[in-house]
């Protein structure tokens, strides 16, 4: 067994790809600010607690669009589903066309989730812990909507740089 590099050896390309073996799901967090919808892909989404509930992802500190997205009230976050690979990359791309032609709902609270995720969470900032280059961003769950189990779809999984989808075992 090889020797493990130290934090001072780490190079941040080997350690990206490091971190790419663990495969991850991918999420959209969305809200209207401004009477638009404003919002980023994240494949750091996890669950945190269940008593309060609540979820997180981690934001990158150098994000143009959290700045703007922090200021909204409450937000929706979209589990998306393995077909969302092109609506995942659009969702990095530029802002002002991030949400084109993409079947939305915006919520009476300003959360904003789209139509064809497998679970859609209604939720609004708990706490935001600096945590080196990102910003873990804590949020309370106050709604969830998924469909059923059988016909929820496969989510759509982030894992080397690309993307890939989760079979389950019969």
């Amino acid at each position: 067994m090889s020797t493990l590099t130290t934090n001072q050896d780490l190079d941040p390309v080997a350690l990206r790809q490091a971190f790419g073996a663990f495969p991850t799901g991918v999420v959209a967090l969305a809200a209207e600010v401004d009477g638009v919808p404003v919002g980023l892909a994240a494949s750091s989404f996890t669950s945190v607690s269940l008593d309060p509930p609540l979820v997180s992802v981690s934001v990158a500190r150098t994000s143009k669009t959290w700045p703007d997205l922090r200021r909204a009230g409450r937000y929706g976050v979209t589990v998306l589903a393995d077909h969302h690979g092109a609506v995942c990359r659009q969702l990095s791309g530029p802002v002002g066309e991030r949400f084109a032609g993409i079947d939305l709902t915006v919520a009476a609270d300003g959360a904003v989730t789209l139509d064809e995720g497998l679970v859609r969470f209604d939720c609004s900032l708990y706490r935001e812990v600096e945590a080196g280059d990102h910003v873990i961003v804590l949020l309370l769950v106050h709604a969830v909507e998924h469909g059923a189990e059988d016909d929820a779809g496969h989510p759509l999984v982030f894992h080397r740089s690309g993307f890939g989808r989760l079979e389950r075992s019969a």
